[in-house]
């Protein structure tokens, strides 16, 4: 091996160059032949590597190995073969110049540690690729678990390279690092806040990604798209991202829309307000005339034999059509829109329907429609509510009531 170190340095002295000239030219000419190794054997490793392991990646059934080869961990693996070359090959090439061999030697260490973390950042992220295809998994927090070991990753190897470089006991330096702890939490205080943020919303499964969230505070109303260990990305509803930290999920407060989704349905709770004034009771004639509304048929007919009945028995002076009981025209309308909703085809009749008056205002009394839709798609929800107040405010002057309006209010 001697003999091929020299090989060149005995040509050169041949052609009498001096011995310096000769040691620097037979130098420069080893490592040009190892640069050339170097490259044959990274792309002959490279070759065999991402063959076999697209081989096994077509016969397996698992997507796990399909996930290494796209995340280029047969390609960082195979630059080991030329490394360990390399450093084997070293002493040849500086046969002459072992001060030059040591430079080289630590720069090459510094580069295997770099490399040695290139390739665990492919594996981490093969596997946070592979676990997001796990139903069970896939909606959880898996980037900012990821991060937090990657992290925790480069600061041993920035650690490490910075040993070999000062040439510092290994146990002193973790010594004085860990003295220098609290200005590392200084540093380091977002993503310790974010990556307990990340274990407290998995653990009391808070928000998942896909999920509907609102925070007014930052102004993002839209689905999760991503947790990672220092930012929640949001894609709101009009296509613009919002990114907020990931601490505030604990502490600011937000909506959740989750629960709505997995539900039957999506609530509908709105009011009309009704002009206190156009409130009264209806006579006979008007009953008569109300029971052409085919859903309030049956209704008034029944309630108009049993309010006759009462007053018939308690002899209740109906020249005043205060006394006794009577109909009033909001009470045959809140059953009309209660009898509306029950009949409607997007309502959720599992759940709960309701109209009902709410305490009266200075503008009037609102009347409020409380139920669920069966489609919880935006759209479409609003679709649906909107196609049933369109209906409920045509429906108010049949009933001679009136709706509140500002500038009619105030014109009187």
């Amino acid at each position: 091996m001697k003999n091929f170190a020299h090989y060149f340095y005995d040509y050169f002295l041949q052609l009498n160059f001096t011995e310096s000239s000769a040691k620097y030219l037979n130098m420069l000419a080893l490592l040009a032949i190892l640069l050339v190794i170097i490259f044959i054997s990274d792309f002959i490793a490279r070759k065999i590597l991402l063959q076999a392991f697209s081989t096994f990646a077509e016969k397996s059934k698992t997507k796990f190995d399909d996930l290494l080869v796209s995340h280029k961990v047969p390609r960082n693996v195979a630059h080991i073969v030329p490394l360990i070359i390399t450093l084997k090959c070293l002493p040849i090439a500086f046969i002459d110049f072992p001060h030059f061999e040591s430079a080289v030697e630590l720069l090459l260490k510094l580069y295997c540690v770099i490399l040695v973390l290139w390739i665990i950042r492919s594996v981490l992220n093969t596997l946070e690729s592979f676990f997001k295809t796990l139903p069970r998994l896939k909606d959880k927090p898996i980037d900012s678990y990821i991060q937090v070991l990657m992290l925790f990753l480069w600061l041993m190897g920035i650690g490490l390279i910075f040993v070999m470089l000062t040439g510092i006991n290994v146990k002193t330096f973790f010594t004085t690092l860990g003295a220098a702890s609290a200005i590392l939490l200084l540093i380091f205080k977002d993503t310790i806040l974010g990556f307990v943020a990340s274990i407290q919303v998995a653990i009391n499964d808070t928000v998942r990604i896909g999920d509907w969230i609102t925070m007014d505070k930052f102004g993002a109303d839209g689905t999760v798209i991503e947790i990672n260990l220092n930012t929640l990305q949001i894609q709101n509803f009009d296509m613009t991202i919002t990114n907020i930290p990931t601490s505030s999920l604990i502490s600011e407060p937000f909506k959740n829309w989750r629960g709505m989704s997995n539900s039957g349905g999506r609530r509908i709770k709105r009011a009309i307000i009704i002009k206190a004034k156009s409130i009264h009771y209806l006579t006979d004639d008007k009953v008569e005339e109300l029971k052409k509304i085919q859903l309030l048929t049956d209704y008034l007919t029944q309630r108009q034999e049993d309010i006759t009945s009462y007053n018939t028995n308690n002899n209740a002076d109906k020249s005043v059509l205060i006394n006794g009981r009577n109909l009033t025209n909001l009470g045959v309308f809140r059953k009309y829109i209660q009898s509306y909703i029950e009949n409607h085809s997007a309502i959720n009749k599992d759940m709960t329907i309701m109209t009902r008056q709410l305490a009266p205002t200075p503008q009037g009394l609102p009347l409020e429609i409380y139920a669920f839709s069966s489609d919880k798609r935006w759209q479409n929800y609003e679709y649906i509510m909107s196609d049933i107040f369109d209906h409920s405010i045509a429906a108010v002057p049949y009933f001679g009531l009136e709706l509140y309006e500002l500038s009619s209010y105030t014109g009187e």
